[in-house]
């Protein structure tokens, strides 16, 4: 069988806990190629994961000359994925970017029309669609046990999770902070959920209280400390979707919040007949198990029934896990044997809304779509 022959550009923290591991994993690729601004870390990809010829660069676009490459997956900061992902297209490969899918809507607009230009492949990589959490409770949702759906809300509530390593508060490479990083997340999962992509308008206000307020010693963050100083960009961000069809979305977002614990990466959503939530404790996620909890009545009594879910956090899990399906079917969708889980369109849409509450925040009103 002929191997994919498969490209990194960007060879941080996100390749090589998400993307590296799924492609070695998976027998139909071979990591050919790794580019990196700083040359080590592309040469630890390349002998922890490529191919014994495997090409090391330091400039992406030197990289894309080689036509021999059949994907790229991008896993740079933020500033970079349209840029890198519009001359990979046009170079004749396919990609997965690593969300979210641009700094801005005019940036992602112009990845939809380079994949339109060159009939290419292109996904984004909202992984936790695929969770088996999530599959489960997209299936009861198309069920149509919910009814219909006129309130949602999207969780990436961390508590005291601020990534304070990297580029993630640099406000020029990533474009905003909570929102954009793990908000994002929780907003594709939601509108996925519901099948709804036609905002009305956004009501949003972001927040930088506790990542300026606090000093280094008295963060309580889990993930390092940070420069107060030196913080631009927000910690907290919150927004009222209003849809055309008159549901409610509610996106609640945090890197570091005064709330009882982290509630990221879920979703709840309610209907006419029912309810649906995610439950899941961000700083326990390895050890406390994933739950539904579907609610209705029965009986003409409110009933609520717990649905277990193998906890793909835990060491010990063994199934298929999100990033492995992410890539399969982004492969199967450009063999032709399946549809993309994860549409470039939507995401369009989730980034339209992350700029439309950046613009509420700054204006302190509503922002309406035209179409």
């Amino acid at each position: 069988m002929k191997k994919t022959r498969v490209a990194i550009i960007g060879c941080g923290g996100i390749a090589n806990s998400k993307h590296m591991p799924a492609l070695q994993k998976n027998e139909r690729t071979e990591m050919v190629a790794f580019c990196d601004l700083i040359i080590e870390r592309a040469e630890a990809a390349a002998k922890k994961y490529g191919t014994p010829d495997a090409k090391v660069y330091t400039d992406y676009r030197e990289l894309l000359k080689d036509t021999s490459i059949d994907n790229v997956h991008v896993c740079t900061p933020n500033r970079m994925h349209s840029v890198i992902t519009v001359d990979a297209l046009d170079s004749g490969k396919n990609v997965l970017c690593e969300k979210p899918m641009a700094i801005n809507a005019e940036e992602a607009k112009k990845m939809l029309e380079a994949r339109d230009r060159s009939g290419k492949v292109l996904t984004i990589g909202f992984q936790y669609r695929r969770r088996i959490m999530s599959e489960k409770m997209k299936a009861v949702i198309d069920s149509g046990a919910l009814g219909e759906i006129y309130f949602a809300k999207a969780n990436g509530i961390r508590r005291r999770l601020l990534p304070a390593h990297g580029v993630f508060l640099d406000k020029y490479e990533q474009g905003g902070g909570t929102l954009i990083d793990n908000g994002c997340h929780a907003l594709d999962m939601t509108l996925w959920m519901i099948n709804n992509y036609e905002p009305e308008y956004v009501l949003g206000s972001t927040y930088d209280k506790l990542a300026k307020c606090s000093r280094p010693g008295n963060q309580g963050n889990l993930m390092g400390t940070w420069d107060p100083d030196a913080f631009e960009v927000e910690d907290a961000g919150f927004a009222m979707i209003k849809m055309k069809n008159g549901a409610t979305v509610i996106l609640e977002s945090s890197w570091a919040l005064n709330y009882i614990y982290g509630k990221n990466d879920c979703c709840t959503i309610c209907g006419t007949k029912g309810g649906i939530s995610m439950e899941l404790d961000e700083a326990q996620k390895s050890l406390r198990p994933q739950r539904l909890m579907f609610n209705n009545i029965v009986a003409d009594r409110p009933a609520i029934q717990e649905i277990d879910v193998p906890n793909e956090y835990d060491p010990n899990f063994r199934g298929i896990n999100a990033n492995d399906k992410e890539l399969a079917n982004f492969l199967a969708a450009i063999d032709g044997t399946e549809e993309l889980i994860v549409k470039p369109e939507q995401a369009y849409v989730v980034t339209r809304i992350l700029d439309a509450i950046y613009k509420s925040s700054e204006t302190g009103a509503a922002v309406y779509f035209d179409d």
